[in-house]
């Protein structure tokens, strides 16, 4: 009886006597990429070492402005809602969002408890660090704020008018401070 994907289930014959029986060449070839697979996955625990980022490097990257990417769990039946958003980090301190009074991720974050926060990039090398923890708390926008989130991420002759509009066109927002817990990061050399 054919499985998911059409392929017979384990030890059930899918066709003639000689579809079971694999050709020389087949066989070969088989060698050749287990082989080639082999020594393509054999890295040096030295390359590995150099891939991870030290603590300094990964809170150094996480405080530079980058388009982060947050994920929170909104229900248990689906995957996480998984966002683009500004972020601002200090090394050693808490990471901070902002975000709609009642926005989804608002109120997932506050249904969870907890996020995570991706930032990467791709250029000159590929290198991303991943932070996850909890809510440590939830606190009103203020315009300070606003304007400082703004000015990481566009250019200062901007800042007012962007604020401006958001203060006027989107309404309230509030901070949501998150502490760090558990890190995963990598510098993945160039592409």
């Amino acid at each position: 009886m054919p499985g998911r994907c059409g392929h017979g289930r384990s030890g059930e014959s899918t066709g003639s006597a000689q579809d079971e029986e694999p050709s020389r060449a087949l066989v070969e070839d088989l060698v050749d990429l287990r082989s080639s697979t082999r020594q393509a996955l054999s890295v040096p625990a030295a390359t590995v070492d150099r891939m991870a980022l030290s603590e300094p490097e990964r809170e150094q990257f996480l405080a530079e402005p980058h388009i982060g990417a947050l994920s929170v769990v909104e229900r248990a039946d689906r995957g996480p809602l998984t966002v683009p958003i500004w972020y601002h980090y200090t090394p050693g301190g808490e990471l901070w969002i902002r975000t709609g009074t009642d926005s989804r991720k608002a109120r997932a974050i506050r249904a969870a408890g907890r996020f995570s926060l991706l930032a990467e990039r791709t250029a000159p090398t590929v290198r991303y660090v991943s932070v996850e923890g909890p809510v440590s708390s939830t606190v009103p926008d203020s315009r300070e704020q606003a304007r400082e989130m703004a000015a990481r991420y566009l250019p200062e002759d901007e800042v007012a008018d962007f604020v401006e509009y958001e203060r006027t066109q989107l309404g309230e927002h509030i901070i949501i401070c998150m502490q760090p817990q558990r890190w995963v990061s990598a510098d993945l050399g160039a592409v």
